[in-house]
């Protein structure tokens, strides 16, 4: 039977084809991060891809991502990156079985496209940077070329110039080994030379001593801590501290090649330092807490650490910076970031008085690589991407009418003070207290201008006032508790503060773009009936899923 007869031979050829564009793929990428480690590690092809991908992301999809995986986006996206890949090649792999030439050639226009993301990158080092997807597409458009002809006699056993069925196999599984054996050392080389193209950067760090500080952080006053269980730290570790940003891969700087530009509008004495002459200038120790823009309400997205770092206004002031409100011509400080980023800040809130610096420094340790070592910006009171430029090298001085940076150019607003909030620590959302005396407790922040009063409300009943814990300064968080005499049932816990200036929380909501979220946070928590072991417990079913996230108090 012809048809019968065509079916069986197509089948035969599906798996053999698939199994020679997977390696084909496989292939492609090993050679091109080898390729990579030898130009560039940033120029490897999931890096530039992924990166052009972030960079074409509308605003509220970047937002989403944040929000559902957290600081797992950026694994989530490369593992998306691959999948697709990956079906793709299977795709092309079934296809030259048939078509070798044509498969062949899909893998060359997965290599334009990896050259042309390279290309669209800020950071992007220009025709060096497109080899390593160029190098990666070659050699897998080859490697299908070749398994595609053995995939082909190993499922046409019939053909006169051909072995037979059992040989044509063997030979074909025997190539498909051989292939697979080599893109992986291809890849485990590229890695090993990643690694020791990095290590320059690791030995600085671990060699760096960082000096005292000209100006200690004041002395944390008694009081400042809470002993609450489940309550944020007033100190955020830095294995604990937040992360966010568009980098795929963290950039490994040396310390010892590192230098910062400072020039632009109205910067009268130009100047390029190192991080030694830094490290020579008189350092301010500050404790600071650093928002998100990004941070829902009640959310995960901010943290409080000591920084030791240079003042910034000081430096702007020596290369002859001055800000509007005393005649100077830019508005707009943009920072740069190694890996092509920019940040716009205004100038006149980097110059007028508060901490603003370059870190060098955070919690008594050299910054780490996730946090932008050698050297980040920060300025009190501003969201991060407004004001903390990470792995910077390059300050500009310039004006809001005249550049937008990477952030503006995607919808969010161009000033975003950080806004008065609070959130609820403990009890955590849909937790099962028992009755009588439970603690509520959590942190508000409103930088710049401190927090004089936090309220909590349990249903629909009054504001009660909390007891705050000391303040440190006004550019750092303060934790909070409330004494609650709960009572069984379903019970909604709400909590509001008010800044130094007066301003109660809004329990107005917005989404966190353009210029960040704002509402209040609630909590929904069940105190059973009855006393004793959880699964005996009764009370109240917890709200339908579709009023879970409102009361949670995110957006």
């Amino acid at each position: 039977m012809p048809g019968v007869s065509s079916f069986r031979t197509t089948a035969a050829r599906v798996g053999p084809g698939a199994l020679s564009g997977l390696l084909a793929g496989l292939t492609a990428l090993a050679v091109a991060e080898l390729t990579a480690a030898l130009v560039r590690p940033a120029a490897g092809p999931v890096t530039v891809v992924g990166g052009a991908v972030i960079d074409r992301t509308p605003a509220p999809v970047k937002d989403f991502a944040i929000r559902t995986f957290g600081e797992n986006d950026k694994l989530v996206l490369q593992l998306g990156i691959l999948v697709l890949l990956s079906l793709s090649a299977i795709g092309l792999g079934i296809l030259a079985v048939r078509y070798r030439w044509a498969g062949a050639a899909g893998v060359l226009v997965f290599g334009v496209v990896g050259g042309a993301a390279a290309l669209s990158r800020p950071d992007s080092a220009g025709a060096t940077d497109v080899l390593p997807s160029v190098a990666g597409a070659v050699a897998g458009a080859a490697v299908l070329h070749l398994l595609a002809g053995r995939a082909d006699d190993a499922g046409s056993p019939n053909r006169p110039d051909r072995h037979g069925t059992g040989r044509s196999r063997r030979e074909f599984l025997n190539a498909a080994a051989a292939t697979a054996a080599a893109a992986a050392t291809a890849g485990a080389l590229g890695q090993v030379l990643s690694g020791q193209r990095g290590q320059g950067a690791v030995t600085s760090r671990n060699a760096l001593r960082l000096p005292a500080p000209a100006s200690p952080a004041p002395a944390v006053p008694a009081g400042i801590r809470l002993k609450v269980d489940g309550i944020s730290p007033f100190t955020t570790p830095v294995r604990d501290f937040y992360r966010v940003d568009t980098a795929l891969t963290v950039p490994m700087v040396d310390a010892g090649t590192w230098r910062l530009r400072i020039h632009g509008k109205g910067v009268t004495r130009p100047r390029t330092y190192t991080l030694e002459e830094l490290l020579a200038r008189p350092l301010i120790e500050r404790d600071i807490t650093l928002t998100c823009v990004s941070n829902e309400v009640g959310g995960p997205y901010l943290g409080n650490a000591r920084w030791l770092g240079v003042h910034l206004a000081d430096l702007l002031a020596e290369c002859g910076v001055r800000p509007p409100s005393k005649g100077g011509t830019a508005d707009q400080l943009v920072a740069r970031s190694v890996d092509g980023m920019t940040l716009g800040s205004p100038v006149e809130d980097v110059m007028d008085g508060r901490d603003a610096m370059l870190a060098v420094g955070m919690n008594g340790q050299p910054l780490p690589f996730d946090h932008g070592f050698p050297v980040r910006m920060l300025v009190p009171g501003l969201y991060g991407y407004v004001s903390a430029c990470k792995w910077i090298t390059d300050i500009e001085l310039t004006t809001f009418d005249a550049y937008d940076p990477y952030w503006v150019k995607r919808r969010w607003a161009r000033r975003a003070p950080v806004k008065t909030q609070s959130r609820i620590d403990t009890p955590e959302p849909f937790a099962r207290p028992a009755a009588g005396p439970v603690v509520v407790a959590g942190v508000a922040w409103a930088q710049r201008r401190g927090i004089t009063r936090v309220e909590v409300r349990i249903d629909d009943g009054p504001w009660q006032d909390a007891d705050l814990a000391a303040q440190a300064t006004v550019d750092t968080w303060r934790q909070w508790s409330y004494r609650w005499n709960a009572t069984p049932g379903g019970h909604t816990v709400t909590v509001r503060a008010t800044d130094g200036t007066g301003q109660v929380q809004t329990e107005q909501r917005a989404r966190t773009i353009p210029d960040g979220a704002s509402g209040r946070h609630s909590v929904f928590v069940t105190v059973p009936q009855t006393p004793g072991p959880a699964h005996l417990r009764t009370g109240p079913a917890a709200p339908p899923p579709e009023d879970r996230q409102k009361l949670k108090g995110s957006n």
